[in-house]
């Protein structure tokens, strides 16, 4: 009988899970974890003898040629390149975090068109009633036949446009790859329509990924383009969208507000503020920190998914989500 394949899970959020991962696999696998900041000599003795790892950025990978599979347990690999990994080896990111981000994203759009937290319930939390009849309002807006523009339409988007059709808007979505969906998406923009998507959007959601092409693609001429009661939403990367054009956007009343999950600084324990402007000024933005996607059930689908991928793995299968194989010599 042969030995079992080994799995390295490496880093904190993978060590955390090695228990999960074992009862989930309906293959045999070693499962081995460690945290390489914590004890860089167990992650060198252990990085060798791994024919998978499980892993965000490590210290380096094996100088042997057994790894055959690199698991990135969730979605950016910006951080990789092709040429940092082993020659051979598939690299595979993982989703399943898009339900959660389109439920933050409906949440704020319902936030900024009917203003209950923000507005209404602390104004009666003041004044009770005021001299208002219980028939005078306030006025609210409506988020039916309100148009949402998706830039970047992946994953996310799509469960961005299946809960914005159930609320009766429009959608125009934009991306490189145009898919036949109408059931979801009345207009479908190209590269060259982003700018007619931003001047026709009352919700204008940035879900691309970062590259050079899409690095601060949001502008301030860009921005111009947007309606002035339009609301932008990011939940993609933070410098899609130009840091000072968007504050100063916010600031001067150009566009109705802002949604940001996404930020252009990472808190650290120095705990800084996420932009060089004062974001946390502005009374036209609602702030989260980078924490759309999270809740119990997220995590579970993310470390389900790696299971089955090193199942696929162990019985020779098509590993799923690929986004690159190694090339390093």
């Amino acid at each position: 009988m042969s030995a079992p394949l080994t799995v390295l899970l490496a880093g904190k959020m993978s060590l955390s899970q090695a228990d999960g991962v074992r009862q989930a696999l309906q293959t045999e696998w070693l499962v081995e974890a460690v945290d390489p900041a914590a004890t860089p000599q167990q992650f060198s003795e252990l990085v060798d003898q791994a024919d998978a790892m499980v892993c965000g950025p490590v210290p380096h990978f094996p100088t042997c040629g057994r790894l055959k599979f690199l698991q990135i347990p969730y979605t950016g690999h910006e951080w990789l390149s092709p040429d940092a990994v082993p020659a051979g080896v598939v690299v595979c990111n993982t989703f399943e975090h898009e339900s959660t981000i389109a439920e933050h994203v409906l949440l704020a759009m319902l936030e900024f068109q009917v203003g209950l937290l923000r507005d209404q319930d602390p104004w009666m939390r003041r004044n009770s009633f005021g001299t208002r009849s219980i028939n005078s309002g306030p006025f609210r807006r409506e988020l039916r036949d309100a148009t949402v523009g998706i830039v970047g339409y992946g994953h996310i988007g799509r469960e961005i446009a299946r809960r914005a059709k159930a609320f009766d808007m429009r959608v125009l979505a934009q991306s490189r790859t145009i898919r036949q969906e109408p059931d979801l998406v009345d207009t479908y923009f190209g590269a060259s329509g982003l700018e007619e998507l931003l001047a026709a959007s009352d919700f204008v959601i940035i879900c691309a990924p970062l590259s050079p092409e899409t690095k601060g693609m949001i502008n301030a001429e860009r921005l111009a383009l947007m309606k002035s009661d339009a609301v932008l939403m990011n939940v993609g990367r933070a410098p899609v969208v130009d840091e000072a054009a968007l504050y100063g956007a916010l600031a001067a009343g150009q566009i109705r507000g802002a949604m940001l999950d996404v930020w252009w600084r990472r808190g650290n324990s120095e705990n800084p503020w996420p932009s060089d402007f004062p974001y946390q000024k502005l009374p036209n933005l609602i702030m989260s920190p980078h924490s759309s996607a999270w809740s119990h059930e997220m995590v579970a689908r993310r470390w389900a998914f790696v299971a089955q991928n090193l199942d696929r793995l162990a019985r020779g299968e098509t590993l799923l989500n690929s986004v690159f194989i190694g090339t390093a010599a």
